[in-house]
């Protein structure tokens, strides 16, 4: 009989950890992007939704957002330069990596 951990297969998906924070919780704060995933909003059909993994202050948390601003800019960072500092701010009604 096959042993299921004999097939060597991994994980695909990507599991965040740590509290689910509101975006205005770090507003303005230097924050150490680890990783993202843009998904398609179940919530808002026809739309996507960004899911940063963050640390602050020592801490791991997750953050979501629909910045369509914040999803083109980190979609133009290649992963081999994760993770970085950054700082988003709010411009208007704009969110911005800084």
């Amino acid at each position: 009989m096959n042993s299921f951990k004999d097939f060597k297969i991994k994980p695909t998906s990507l599991s965040f950890i740590g509290e689910k924070v509101r975006m205005t919780k770090i507003l303005n704060s230097e924050i150490i992007i680890h990783d993202f995933i843009i998904k398609d909003s179940e919530k808002k059909p026809g739309t996507k939704y960004l899911t940063l993994q963050i640390c602050r202050k020592g801490e791991k948390e997750i953050v979501f957002t629909g910045s369509k601003t914040l999803m083109d800019m980190i979609e133009q960072v290649s992963k081999e330069k994760f993770p970085f500092t950054t700082t988003i701010i709010q411009e208007d009604q704009m969110f911005q990596f800084t």
